[in-house]
């Protein structure tokens, strides 16, 4: 049976964002350095409301920050 994860694309958003760092983009966010860090790691799905506040800090579509994947389960 197949589940889905979330995967994002920050880290390498941020790299072409003139290297931002995780403190920057938590800043102008609204969220703690910890947070970015559990996001950009998968540890932690964002809300939609900081997933949008994300993609907005970068100005590009949300599907361009996050992916709803499917992932098959290995046997």
């Amino acid at each position: 049976m197949a589940g889905y994860e979330i995967n994002n694309n920050i880290r390498k958003l941020r790299f072409e964002h003139n290297e931002m760092t995780q403190q920057q983009l938590a800043d102008l966010a609204g969220v703690t350095r910890q947070t970015i860090v559990a996001v950009e790691k998968g540890k932690y799905s964002p809300s939609l409301e900081l997933a949008f506040k994300i993609a907005r800090v970068f100005n590009v579509p949300l599907e361009t920050v996050f992916s709803y994947d499917e992932v098959t389960a290995k046997n």
